[in-house]
């Protein structure tokens, strides 16, 4: 068998300027990878690079064609193992470049299958949870629109980022928006361990079901701090990047939240997910502004999941490829589609 794999950068507007704690972007730089095999069959899968992690779209296009070549010479999809480990020999960070690979990988070895991947893993789709929508940071009149909008299209579970001066007002602004929606918070490394405390009880008074990582990664006792005095759970996310972080997390968090383009494989995410179980923590899986080419790889994960926030394509304005249907935060894994579900239109 040969395989031969490109990749292409794609610029993706967002459909309204997205802030969180860090900044605010308006366009998605995602690179997308095809992988396609002597039959015809196509893998393809996407990075949506993130600075915070030392990764743009420039340093994912520097290192492609080298986790390229391995994935040539090797010459077969079903060989994940041995090439998930020859990239990393070759190229040790880089995540978001090498999980895009593996997705294309993932989407061509089910597709040779016959299979939708969650199949292929042997996964139920009836055991996964619906996907939060997330509401950015705004003025105070824009987030009650945002949070009106989201619940009149049909989310129920809503993800609003704070970490400002105001975030109570944000929070009594969309509670006010949304009476009856399941609200979770995340800060974004926002606030001092002291703080965090304070405003988890703030929270608690507006039923939020928990709170995102409180305090920067680099505070892990701060982190500690939060989690033994919180009234709510609380998850890591800038905190819990590979696994090895999952030990380091386990005694400080309830949540451990995974991301595909901080992990760098689908296999190291399943990893995750169950050392994340081992000890006792429930999961959750993110995602940056991704183009469906790797969110419909994320939500083949859902049924290992207790929480998905994996509508960064949402957020888009316009995308090269359809994915999973998410009706109002439903997660329609179809058995009859092969692979992870991305299409281009």
């Amino acid at each position: 068998m040969s395989l031969d794999a490109s990749f292409e950068r794609v610029s993706l507007p967002l459909e309204n300027p997205f802030t969180i704690a860090r900044g605010t972007q308006e366009v998605a730089e995602n690179v997308i990878v095809r992988i396609e095999d002597d039959e015809g069959n196509v893998g393809v899968g996407g990075a949506a690079p993130s600075e915070h992690y030392g990764e743009t779209a420039a340093t994912v296009e520097a290192v492609l064609p080298t986790l390229l070549e391995v994935v040539e010479e090797v010459g077969d999809p079903h060989a994940l193992d041995e090439i998930e480990r020859k990239m990393q020999a070759r190229v040790n960070l880089n995540p978001a470049a090498r999980v895009a690979v593996s997705i294309a990988l993932h989407d061509l070895a089910a597709k040779r299958a016959d299979l939708p991947l969650y199949r292929y893993w042997g996964l139920d789709a009836s055991s996964a949870p619906d996907t939060s929508f997330t509401i950015g940071i705004d003025t105070k009149e824009r987030m009650h629109e945002k949070t009106r909008e989201a619940v009149d299209s049909g989310y129920d579970i809503l993800k609003v980022k704070v970490g400002t001066d105001r975030d109570e007002e944000i929070i009594e602004t969309v509670r006010e928006a949304a009476p009856d929606a399941t609200i979770r918070v995340d800060a974004n490394e926002g606030w001092t361990p002291r703080e965090a405390v304070e405003m988890t009880y703030v929270l608690n008074n507006y039923d939020v079901e928990f709170v995102e990582q409180p305090v920067p990664a680099e505070d892990p006792e701060g982190l500690k701090f939060v989690y033994e005095r919180s009234p709510l759970p609380i998850a890591a996310d800038e905190s819990c990047i590979t696994l090895a972080d999952i030990p380091q997390i386990a005694d400080r968090v309830d949540i451990a939240n995974l991301k595909l383009m901080k992990c760098g494989s689908l296999r190291e995410a399943k990893r995750m997910i169950h050392t994340a179980r081992a000890h006792g923590l429930e999961v959750m899986l993110g995602c940056m502004i991704e183009s469906n080419a790797s969110i419909a790889a994320a939500a083949q994960l859902a049924p290992l999941l207790d929480y998905a926030d994996i509508d960064g394509s949402l957020l888009l304005a316009e995308d090269r490829y359809d994915g999973i249907s998410m009706p109002a935060g439903t997660l329609e894994l179809d058995p009859t589609r092969p692979g992870t579900g991305a299409r281009p239109h």
